[in-house]
């Protein structure tokens, strides 16, 4: 489903960056797109939907923080991981 892979590791501020609200995006949104090829084939997991939502959930409070806080952060995120098409 992927073309690309996701690396996190491109959107840490610095080398130990964890906890970044762009790292987080990156990591949430490497977990969602694994999630979604999941329940692609897994079409009646309810369990799996709902952590998806859940995940996606939080990804848009992350994003919208981001937002707020820093615009050219936002959209270089945005950019980088295709969001937003």
């Amino acid at each position: 489903m992927s073309e690309s892979t996701i690396e996190p590791k491109n959107f840490q501020l610095h080398e130990k960056d964890t906890g970044s609200a762009d790292y987080q995006v990156a990591l949430l949104t490497q977990r969602i797109k694994h999630l979604t090829d999941h329940l692609a084939t897994h079409k009646k997991d309810f369990s799996s939907r709902r952590g998806l939502l859940k995940l996606v959930s939080q990804r848009r409070k992350l994003l919208d923080f981001l937002k707020k806080d820093s615009e050219e952060r936002y959209q270089k995120v945005i950019q980088g991981l295709g969001l937003r098409r």
